[in-house]
């Protein structure tokens, strides 16, 4: 694949040379968030020592090691590989054999289902570089995903290669890698549209220039999008086709959310030196639990219906409160994680709607947490939170 600073030659009458820009540098060892690929630099080494199974072109790892790079598990050698996503084993293989043809891959869920995080962790794991990518918003322009130009030397010499910009998309095509479009569905319909030539076709026209770019092989798109939020525009049928469309759900059982929360949380934990998790495994529970039942409108033992707020309280918003209640008990307790670390953040969370929340929430303090056995405590810390 070659160093990320070289041009990328590309084959054929109309093919052109496209500058990736400078080589990146090494992230600092205090990089609050450092990217998949350096954050979990030593288990893609092991990966790649160890896989001796067949590997598309220009993939780091075979498809069999980049699903055990996001499942986890244990090598022949001892090494561990951790979980990067805990949910059904069979969509992460049909994601990951997507990639490997010429279709891309759209990951669809509710708000909180790790769509951005399994698309980061798979560009790293296939391509070694997860910051090709294109955030989607209602203001991304057609540039983003197709090329810009350098203004000064347009203007001074008028359309050419060393005045084009390319696109994260147009770099991913030359060098044959794998690209990302967080929240798709929020770019403008219009915009979304430009996609189609390049998934179809794989080619990106340059009109100005009389040229395109042609993608080479182990180019591939990840795209990410959900249904829930407002200033969603839907995908026309014509792009949608050109996706293998993989829907990751909420976590099927409480054990598989908690879990999920306290792995994330004790990763985030480490980066700002907060205490560990295992100390606050029982409120995550708690927080788990009132999102779960809230979100589905029943009581954990099925004997009560509850009113839905809202907002979707996802596993990711529950990572979110849990971790600001780490931060409260560090630095305004006694380093232990308790009720009243995670009150203020569940009514942030719950109460979205002053008016119409606010009632749901009173309703379900009331009906269900003040009479559960042990949680006396939460009950409380909420009422006190919400006085």
């Amino acid at each position: 694949m070659g160093d990320r600073s070289e041009p990328a030659e590309l084959e054929g009458d109309s093919a052109m040379t496209v500058s990736v820009g400078p080589t990146p540098v090494d992230p600092p060892a205090q990089t609050l968030r450092p990217h998949a690929e350096d954050a979990f630099a030593a288990e893609l080494a092991a990966l790649a020592a160890q896989d001796d199974r067949p590997r598309p072109a220009r993939w780091r790892l075979s498809p069999w090691a980049v699903a055990t790079y996001l499942l986890g598990g244990a090598l022949p050698d001892g090494t561990v590989i951790t979980p990067k996503y805990v949910g059904p084993r069979r969509l992460v293989e049909v994601a990951v054999t997507t990639l490997a043809t010429d279709r891309a891959l759209l990951l669809l869920g509710v708000p909180g289902t790790a769509k951005t995080w399994v698309s980061e962790h798979l560009a790293a794991a296939v391509s070694g570089d997860s910051t090709l990518l294109v955030q989607g918003t209602a203001g991304t322009p057609e540039e983003a995903i197709r090329y810009g130009w350098n203004y000064a030397r347009l203007l001074a010499h008028g359309p050419s290669r060393d005045a084009l910009v390319p696109s994260p998309v147009m770099r991913a095509m030359a060098e044959g890698m794998t690209v990302r479009v967080e929240e798709l569905t929020r770019i403008p319909a219009d915009v979304q549209d430009t996609l189609i030539t390049i998934l179809s076709e794989k080619t990106l026209p340059i009109p100005e220039l009389g040229q395109e770019v042609q993608a080479v092989r182990g180019f591939n798109l990840i795209a990410t999008a959900n249904d829930r939020d407002r200033g969603v525009n839907e995908l026309s049928s014509a792009l949608r086709r050109r996706f293998n469309t993989v829907v990751l759900p909420l976590p099927e059982t409480p054990d598989a959310e908690v879990d999920i929360v306290s792995r994330r949380v004790g990763q985030l934990g480490r980066s700002l030196d907060l205490p560990d998790v295992p100390d606050g495994v029982d409120e995550i529970r708690r927080v788990v639990t009132v999102f779960r039942e809230l979100r589905d409108g029943v009581t954990t033992d099925g004997r009560t219906k509850l009113k839905s707020p809202s907002g979707t309280l996802s596993t990711a918003e529950a990572i979110s409160v849990v971790t600001n209640g780490l931060a409260l008990a560090a630095h305004f307790g006694d380093g232990v994680l308790r009720a009243g670390d995670v009150a203020a953040g569940i009514l942030g969370a719950v109460v979205r709607d002053p008016a119409a929340d606010r009632v749901v929430w009173q309703e379900y303090l009331e009906t269900v947490v003040r009479e559960r056995d042990g949680w006396k405590d939460f009950y409380r810390a909420c009422r006190e939170a919400g006085a």
